[in-house]
């Protein structure tokens, strides 16, 4: 039964409508996958003699077992945010007479053969074989620490099935457990509690008593029949349908009756993103990625290196932007004929678009202002990358736009979500965050680290005292293209 079931998801695959249209998309994948995988296997093969070299006197299996929940938190965080639950279309196999435990037992090991469980066997076994090829310790008991840790890492593939099911459509409630998990990081950190310490100790315990290792693979067990009882109690086409009862979301956002005649078009585009998950999910995603120079500007690394700090203050001023607006039109897919048959001037559709993203770039620079702590050079930069964001990137992002073909479904998660992704949102990223930091280091090279930022600031003045001209220019671009927008927003495929 699972060779005939395997059998039909393959034809499946391979005779959907998206296969050729996402096959550019694909090949992107498997090149990373290649990439992804190369890494791991040259980590897991290199991590004991690193260990041995940085860390000399350490025993490089304790000192290993020491961050296996570190790993294992950020296995679940990554996993939940790009891992896809298994899937299948149970409808014509309802009418069959398969049992339900054959299609849950199928769909949930079809699972184990997942990437991102894969990657981490690239580390495990060839640190395990190491230690053997060095024999500090036994071969069985080697051997037992490896099913362990294989044992931890399928419990973690079921258990972001579980989290991912009761989490996905209420991101909110999550953040007492992410909350949670932050303060044990910081009493780890500060070592007032080290959870990672005393989870290490336990792993070692699997050293001198190897019948321990049978302790994770109980864990996966219980995951495993977990999953397995929940997907067979939603084994029914109307699971999915329960009465819900929630309070009627009136939001008009009357305050932007201020701006005249593109007061409709900014209602329609704030409800949209108000009432719908995957652009709120853009609002979140920016919040959060105001952190990002946090990685950068403490680094020593990058001090020498004012060109990369460019691309820093135009992805943190810019991310809504980028988020936002290189999915224009297709966030008005659903109706978009509707918009195209209506009196609607282009021009004004697309300077509302334009104003609300210029909206969210000032609002970002203001909210990055607290890295003036790592300088005034900081700051500056990134005041002057919202500019050059508001007066060059927004009319590129645009005119980008008009090259989207595909529809987007406005209430799926965006988490490993391609839906709307084409040649036109890889493409555009290029001359979004490329330019602006190669036209900076050209000048501060040549002339100084002041006419690079003046350069910018006066392109982004420029472009602002064209924006005009250019965003009629960009309507007639869309109005030639409409039919073809159209077309392709009618495809239900991704």
């Amino acid at each position: 039964m699972f060779k005939r079931l395997f059998s039909l998801e393959w034809k499946s695959f391979f005779r959907s409508a998206s296969v050729g249209r996402s096959l550019g998309l694909k090949i992107l994948m498997g090149f990373l996958g290649l990439y992804f995988t190369t890494a791991f296997l040259f980590f897991g093969i290199g991590l004991y003699p690193l260990i041995v070299e940085y860390f000399p006197g350490e025993e490089p299996l304790f000192l290993v077992n020491r961050f296996v929940l570190v790993w294992l938190i950020l296995e679940l965080a990554y996993r939940f945010l790009l891992q896809n639950l298994p899937i299948m279309d149970i409808k014509p196999l309802m009418l069959l007479p398969i049992k339900k435990r054959k299609v849950v037992d199928f769909v949930l090991l079809k699972s184990l053969y997942s990437f991102f469980n894969f990657l981490p066997l690239l580390i495990i076994i060839p640190f395990g074989v190491y230690n053997i090829y060095k024999q500090t310790f036994n071969t069985e008991v080697i051997i037992a620490w490896m099913i362990a840790m294989i044992g931890l890492t399928l419990s973690i593939n079921y258990a972001n099935f579980l989290i991912k099911k009761t989490f996905t459509d209420n991101i909110k409630a999550l953040i007492p457990v992410v909350g949670g998990i932050a303060v044990i990081g910081i009493l780890d950190y500060f070592k007032i509690f080290e959870s990672s310490v005393w989870f290490g100790k336990g792993l070692n315990e699997i050293l001198n008593y190897p019948l321990l290792a049978i302790i994770p693979v109980l864990l996966f067990i219980v995951f495993y029949i977990w999953n397995q009882k929940d997907l067979e109690n939603k084994f029914y086409l109307d699971s999915t349908l329960k009465e819900e009862v929630k309070d009627a979301n009136t939001k008009e956002f009357l305050w932007t009756k201020r701006f005249g005649d593109l007061a409709p078009y900014l209602q329609q585009d704030l409800k949209l993103i108000w009432r719908n998950k995957r652009p709120k999910t853009t609002i979140y995603l920016s919040i959060l990625f105001l952190a990002y120079g946090l990685i950068f500007y403490p680094n020593e690394t990058y001090q020498d290196m004012p060109a990369f700090f460019v691309f820093v203050g135009i992805f943190i001023t810019g991310i809504f932007m980028i988020n936002f607006g290189q999915f224009i039109p297709a966030w008005d897919s659903g109706y978009f004929p509707l918009i195209m048959v209506q009196n609607i001037p282009l021009k004004q559709y697309l300077t509302a678009k334009a104003g609300l993203i210029t909206f969210s770039v000032v609002v970002l620079a203001m909210l990055s202002t607290p890295y003036l702590y790592f300088g005034w050079k900081i700051l500056l930069m990134n005041m002057v990358c919202a500019v050059y964001n508001i007066g060059i990137n927004i009319p590129i992002i645009l005119y980008a736009g008009s090259f989207n073909r595909k529809r987007i479904d406005l209430d799926k998660s965006p988490f490993m979500n391609y839906q709307g992704i084409g040649a036109a949102q890889w493409i555009v990223g290029l001359p979004l965050l490329l330019i602006p930091v190669l036209i900076f280091w050209g000048f501060y090279k040549i002339i100084s680290f002041e006419s690079g930022i003046t350069v910018l600031f006066v392109m982004g003045i420029v472009g602002l005292f064209f924006r005009n001209r250019a965003i009629s220019f960009i309507a007639q671009r869309y109005k030639r293209q409409k039919y073809a927008m159209i077309e392709g927003f009618k495809q239900s495929g991704e």
